[in-house]
């Protein structure tokens, strides 16, 4: 039986306006349904995501304080529409929060699209706590999808301020530096990017093949890190000479000059 097909109708967001529908629409899916797996079980107090409010990456996670915020490059100049209403706009080099504030950040295609991502990075580790984790997810430079951004990106060079793709390595190396540990990588979209679903529908053996025998070209991926902050390690103590305190020494019993121990003279019997 031919799987049912459906069509987006759904606007393409700008910043993907080079991969088109409905790769668009498949690669918001994947994400979502990553994150409501990943995040639900997450623990914490303070949530923040910044960037592609599209995307609910909190929407499972059970954080009482959580956040949609929106960086600089996602300002347009012009009234956000209804739907659209974050709870804070932010410069992603310089983030409002205090550091050691934050328990859960999740950065979906922010780093490829902030000015400065080693910035926005360095500003993530401060802002977590100790054991804090940070979401991240990029389109893989080494794959159809990332090949067909970055030429589209190249073409609205003059207009775009998009930074180039970031590899996976790359990413991990950069995280590494900053003391985080990848506890979670995953691969996803292995199909060309294709006009139509139907199309897309025709080559969906490629997923099944791609996640077995060649991962690391899928189209997007996903990084899930623990900031560790090294604690306190004890020294064994130094083994002192032990010395005897002459107020606790014991004084002997017998004496050679007492009457006991000599015989008596002629001035002791007077």
């Amino acid at each position: 039986m031919e799987p049912f097909i459906i069509e987006s109708q759904d606007p393409t967001t700008a910043w993907l306006a080079s991969l088109g529908q409905p790769v668009a629409s498949r690669l918001l899916a994947w994400e979502q349904a990553q994150a409501d797996q990943l995040l639900a079980d997450v623990f914490g107090y303070h949530a923040v995501q910044l960037g592609w409010p599209e995307l609910k990456a909190l929407r499972q996670n059970r954080m009482p304080h959580r956040w949609q915020a929106c960086a600089e490059f996602e300002w347009l100049g012009a009234a956000p529409p209804e739907a659209f209403n974050p709870d804070v706009w932010l410069d992603s080099r310089s983030w409002p929060w205090q550091a050691d504030s934050l328990d859960l950040v999740v950065l979906p295609h922010t780093l490829e699209r902030s000015a400065d991502p080693h910035a926005c990075l360095r500003e993530v580790e401060r802002v977590l706590i100790p054991e804090g984790q940070v979401l991240i997810t990029g389109l893989n430079p080494m794959s159809a999808w990332g090949w067909r951004q970055t030429r589209g990106g190249q073409r609205r060079l003059l207009s775009n301020t998009a930074q180039p793709l970031i590899g996976y390595r790359r990413l991990r190396d950069w995280l590494r530096l900053l003391g985080f540990e990848v506890q979670v990588s995953r691969f996803g979209g292995w199909t060309p990017a294709l006009a139509t679903e139907a199309w897309m529908q025709r080559w969906r053996w490629m997923d099944t093949a791609g996640e077995r025998w060649w991962p690391i070209f899928g189209g997007v991926y996903l990084l899930l890190a623990t900031k560790r902050v090294p604690a306190g390690r004890l020294l064994p103590a130094k083994a002192w000479r032990t010395v005897r305190s002459p107020a606790v020494a014991a004084a002997p019993v017998a004496r050679s000059d007492t009457l006991v121990s000599r015989p008596l003279t002629e001035k002791d019997r007077i």
